[in-house]
């Protein structure tokens, strides 16, 4: 239990979980996950991997696992949405790994033996699982070995099975890790790089061109003279069929009522806020009187001239014109009734730089007197640094000086030392906080300003039970009317002058549609409807009353040409005006021999650009078409037209450099980010190649 008790307090809320996720987070992203969708393969399915079936039961299993594994390492129960989700992403990916990731590698021939597993624990080798786990680090932040030791002798000895399952859980990682580290390695040494590439890289870098030019810009506008044939549009996208995949989407209309209060709401709130009033202004205790009956408790910040503004400039001006004490009669503001009461006022810094020296055990009388010494020491000129070094229980070798806290902010502060702001400077004096006994000093502060505590008796108006019924009869009523599709919605909400909104490309399991959060009822109706089915009442929040349409359906895989006709006639139709134009303007310059001849004849000026490089194309915002012509061009001639993708060039090559800014060492860092690249390419690569379908919205 000690050991477990110290990787408790060493890994605070779920690190290790965390360290599992971003491990398995760098091989599929969730939020390409959450967008690869598909029907059921079975009642009970969530989901779908390498055509194998994956069943609630056995997500369930993993996500009960890794319950388990947040309860070892925090000694508390899961509590919260977004740590639920933080779990249940984590069994996904985990299933992810063994379905998917893990054969995919072991295909390649690789794999991890159990001397190389020690090795990885105790070895030479240690991995970055352990070495990133704070659970086995020293006090100094350092990897340390014994500890990793103690906690598999002490996992034997555990009735519990709490340390032995942990310890399952952080060599799972280790093998998973090694394994796609190995993965990443083979696929990095199998980019072969020849010794031609590698000059002609280099060249391309380093050769240079200074160009004038003319541009006729293509345009937007619609040419009635070039026509675009059904048979041009299917012949692209038959030879570009892939850049038109897509995940699954829907799109929607929608009617939402908002749960406005009523009058008779607005004036039960003020009778409410009124009753608990005259206490406020005469409290002794303001804490405990706003937990008790305010909707927001004391806000223990102190407040400067100015940041009181634009929340509220009632208090602003209350705040700093008031005194100890003094009380801001009820005001309303938005959904909420409001009085203020200075609670207390101060000069004091926005910062300090503060040492200290911690000080923990169980003796509290003792740690008195020992502190009380340290002092002694301090105020007679001992070093402040030395003592820290060797009494502080604090021993942080990541500052400049031993006992150095740093600068601290109302907003970045120890709990408990608060004081430092306007204590004394260089002042030993002693302060409790939950860590233990501190020895603090205030080497330094900025300039003291007055700052002002607000007490904010606060009740929010509500809608009541007959506001909602209301509302509710409202939604209700342009549900029956609607009848079951899209066109008779229309006309129901046209009839009753409601808005109508669209929604487009929804994913399924989404938790925002429009600008509306908490929103995952509304899209799993959508993926349950039909098309032009009009849905019940859906309520998002206790405030908000939907009642929406199914208007399109997408669905995983290549857009249909039905779809993409439009956008691929207007892309032939820039690239035939482009052609067209490119045949005037040669017909035009036709015997020019200038440039200045040619901007005159087309009515325009002419440009000048200069470093144009072949091997820089990409992070040039010159046109890619323009740049390549100019590559390949001799010098001192004439070229074009051009067909860009933006206008038509006619140009010439001024002169030609060769640098030799761009070396070798250039090169290598390059084929390092095109490793990297590919490996950040590998999630949606293994995910194709799975065919990895997330059902999960269906069921949490």
């Amino acid at each position: 239990m000690a050991v477990l008790e110290k990787i408790r307090v060493k890994m605070g809320a779920f690190i290790t979980v965390l360290i599992g996720l971003a491990l398995l987070s760098f091989i599929i992203d969730p939020a390409t996950l959450e967008t690869a969708v598909s029907m059921f393969s079975s009642k009970y399915d969530v989901g779908e991997m390498n055509g194998n079936s994956i069943s609630y039961k056995d997500y369930q299993k993993k996500i009960d696992y890794y319950n388990q594994i947040y309860q070892i390492t925090s000694g508390g129960t899961v509590s919260g949405d977004q740590t639920q989700e933080m779990i249940n992403q984590s069994a996904w990916q985990d299933l992810i790994m063994s379905n998917v990731v893990l054969p995919t590698i072991e295909k390649a021939g690789i794999g991890v033996g159990k001397d190389e597993l020690y090795d990885l624990a105790q070895g030479k080798n240690i991995s970055p699982v352990l070495t990133a786990d704070p659970a086995f680090l020293d006090e100094n932040g350092n990897f340390d070995r014994a500890r990793v030791a103690q906690l598999i002798m002490a996992s034997s000895q555990d009735q519990s099975g709490n340390l032995n399952t942990y310890w399952n859980f952080i060599e799972t990682n280790m093998y998973r890790d090694q394994m796609f580290t190995k993965y990443a390695s083979l696929l990095e040494k199998s980019s072969i790089y020849n010794p031609v590439e590698l000059a002609r890289e280099i060249d391309n870098n380093n050769i240079t061109s200074e160009v004038e030019f003319v541009m006729q810009p293509i345009g937007f506008a619609v040419d009635s003279t070039i026509q675009i044939s059904q048979a041009e549009i299917k012949e692209y996208y038959e030879k570009h069929r892939n850049l038109y995949k897509r995940n699954a989407s829907r799109d929607i209309e929608y009617v939402v009522f908002e749960v406005i209060p009523s009058q008779k709401d607005i004036d039960l709130a003020e009778e409410d806020m009124n009753k608990v009033f005259e206490g406020f202004k005469t409290s002794k205790n303001l804490k405990n009187y706003l937990t008790r009956y305010s909707d927001q408790p004391l806000n223990p910040y102190y407040f400067q001239k100015g940041e009181l503004e634009s929340f509220s400039p009632e208090l602003e001006e209350f705040a700093f014109s008031a005194k100890q004490d003094d009380v801001l009669p009820v005001f309303k503001k938005g959904d909420n009734f409001m009085a203020a009461r200075i609670s207390d006022i101060k000069n004091m810094s926005d910062s300090a730089f503060v040492r200290h020296i911690l000080l923990q055990g169980t003796d509290e009388k003792a740690l008195e007197a020992k502190a009380d010494s340290l002092i002694e020491l301090l105020d007679k000129g001992a070093d402040f640094s030395l003592l820290a070094s060797e009494y502080s229980a604090d021993q942080n070798n990541r500052v400049e000086r031993n006992g150095d806290l740093g600068w601290m902010t109302q907003t970045y502060m120890i709990p408990g030392m608060e004081e430092v702001l306007y204590a004394q400077t260089d002042k030993n004096f002693k302060v409790k906080t939950n860590y233990g006994l501190h020895i603090v000093n205030v080497e330094k502060r900025t300039p003291a300003e007055k700052k002002v505590q607000l007490a904010v008796l606060t009740k929010e108006i509500v809608a009541g039970k007959e506001t909602y019924q209301d509302f509710y009869a409202k939604a209700n009523d342009l549900v029956s009317k609607a009848g079951s599709n899209t066109e008779s919605f229309n006309a129901a909400a046209k009839e009753a002058n409601l808005p109508v909104y669209p929604a487009m490309g929804i994913v399924d399991g989404a938790k925002e549609v429009a600008t509306y959060s908490n929103a995952r009822e509304l899209s799993r109706w959508v993926y349950e409807a039909q098309l032009g089915e009009v849905s019940p009442i859906i309520s998002i929040d206790n405030k908000y009353f939907f009642v929406a349409t199914l208007t399109g359906i997408k669905e995983k895989g290549i857009a249909p040409m039905s779809e993409m006709e439009t956008q691929i006639s207007l892309l032939l139709m820039n690239r035939k005006k482009g052609e067209k134009i490119a045949e005037e303007i040669k017909a035009k310059i036709q015997g020019l021999s200038s440039m200045e001849e040619i901007a005159e004849k087309l009515g325009t000026t002419v440009s000048k650009q200069d470093a144009i490089s072949f091997g820089a194309m990409g992070s040039q915002s010159f046109d890619p078409a323009m740049i390549g012509a100019v590559t390949a061009a001799p010098e001192n001639q004439i070229c074009g037209p051009i067909v860009g993708n933006v206008g038509v060039y006619v140009f010439n090559v001024l002169s030609r450099e060769t640098g030799a800014f761009y070396t070798e060492d250039d090169a290598a860092m390059r084929r390092m980010q095109s490793a990297a690249f590919q490996l950040r390419m590998l999630p949606a690569i293994l995910n194709d190649m799975a065919d990895i379908q997330d059902n999960r919205a269906r069921f949490f």
